[in-house]
């Protein structure tokens, strides 16, 4: 990953940028039900699965939600870190084979309320399937340092 800094005033609203894909495998879900103990059967049961809403077994949302964000990660940025995320929203299922990749787009900047050197950026990440449906919903909050300041 390339290292270079990406300031507050370096955002621009409306700027977007597409992630590679991933696509889920039965093996990503099954290390992450023993990762983080989840194991409904949504997530590991086929047999259940056939007998219920979905029909076969779908990926953890924090699953999908992992995968998303890292996608995302293509570059460290020493002059900002994540501060958190909002609204998070599984809108779809992902099921074993789909390939995912996310859309960020940054939608919002304002000033730090504490901070007069920082600022905060909201990257809206849309998780889209490879059917071009959307998944999964979500804005990450970036705190970034002015350059300015």
């Amino acid at each position: 990953m390339d290292e270079q800094a990406y300031y507050f005033e370096d955002y621009q609203l409306g700027d977007t940028r597409t992630t590679g894909g991933k696509t889920i495998t039965e093996a990503d879900i099954v290390i992450h039900a023993g990762q983080t103990g989840d194991f409904f059967p949504h997530h590991v049961d086929a047999d259940w699965c056939e007998k219920h809403d979905f029909g076969q077994r779908i990926a953890h949302g924090t699953l999908t939600f992992s995968v998303g964000v890292g996608l995302t990660a293509s570059f460290i940025n020493p002059v900002a870190f994540s501060y958190g995320y909002d609204h998070l929203r599984f809108v779809k299922p992902v099921y074993i084979g789909d390939t995912i990749h996310t859309v960020v787009t940054i939608s919002d900047k304002k000033d730090h309320k504490k901070h007069a050197d920082k600022g905060i950026v909201t990257e809206h990440l849309e998780i889209i399937n490879q059917k071009g449906e959307t998944v999964m919903v979500a804005d990450h909050l970036l705190m970034c340092q002015k350059r300015d300041a």
